[in-house]
């Protein structure tokens, strides 16, 4: 299998981002209002994104996240896994892709994460899902605000019925989502503040939906009214019992940070270079 450079990457994904700006702009700006948000399809040429896919590291070999929150795999470490997958990932993080996507979305400032905190892989298989939340206002210093979140995904032949799908819910959950298919090789981007509730649809299908995520950051909130949040979860419409105990869950980490500002324990998600041995 070929191995491919950041760099290389980085300039295939500015140049098709590039080709499409003005189409992409359009679509953020027509829902900044709610939460803006825009996708690209064929974002890579189909051969790569099919290898990406085929070094995808298997749900065993990630982290388990699984409570009434979520349930899903992840992996942040990136030395255990194929080299292509991290060079993928730092192409988002190549200075010609922040800028130009912060241009896109009218976001100054603009930084991406290279300890990949909360971002890195995640895979999600039959009845694994991500209920409606909001992300962590801010990155894990608490020094900058997260602005954009960027998801690109890699499952050959992803149908929409599959489930695994990216639900924004810019009117909150009295009404209907907006649901972006998880399709193969889209690159979809969504903006992060105070309302940006969004999640995953639960997975009905017997196979796993891979994605590689990034976050972007800015010395400033992405809204003015913006203000500092822990990641807040809530139930879905039809689960009253488990909306109310998310909602006092939220309450009482959101308590805990006033009294530990950088929480009670690191977040284990974050890439630590140096640690691992990559695999051959």
């Amino acid at each position: 299998m070929k191995e491919y450079s950041r760099k290389e990457l980085a300039g295939i994904i500015f140049g098709r981002i590039q080709a499409d700006r003005e189409a992409l702009a359009a679509m953020f700006a027509s829902s900044r209002a709610g939460i803006g948000y825009f996708y690209i399809d064929d974002l890579l040429p189909a051969d790569i994104a099919q290898q990406m896919h085929q070094v995808f590291p298997k749900p065993h070999e990630m982290v388990l996240k699984k409570s009434i929150r979520e349930d899903k795999y992840v992996a942040a470490q990136m030395d255990r896994y194929h080299q292509n997958l991290e060079e993928l990932i730092y192409a988002f993080q190549d200075r010609r892709v922040v800028d130009l996507i912060g241009e896109i979305c009218g976001v100054r400032e603009i930084y991406p994460d290279e300890h990949l905190y909360a971002g890195g892989l995640s895979a999600m298989g039959k009845k694994q899902f991500l209920n409606p939340h909001l992300d962590n206002s801010h990155d894990r210093n608490r020094e900058r605000w997260r602005v954009l979140n960027i998801l690109y995904y890699v499952t050959p032949n992803w149908e929409a019925e599959y489930g695994g799908n990216l639900e924004l819910w810019p009117e909150g959950l009295q009404g209907r989502p907006v649901t972006i298919h998880s399709k193969f090789n889209r690159l979809a981007l969504m903006a992060t503040h105070n309302t940006s509730l969004h999640s995953v649809s639960p997975v009905n299908y017997d196979g796993f939906r891979c994605c590689v995520s990034n976050y972007y950051f800015s010395d400033s909130p992405f809204s003015a009214s913006d203000t500092f949040h822990v990641t807040k979860f809530r139930g879905r419409p039809d689960q009253r019992l488990t909306d109310a105990l998310l909602m006092i869950d939220g309450w009482l980490r959101m308590g805990l940070r006033k009294i530990f500002k950088k929480g009670v324990r690191e977040n284990p998600h974050v890439y630590k270079r140096g640690i691992q041995k990559r695999k051959p």
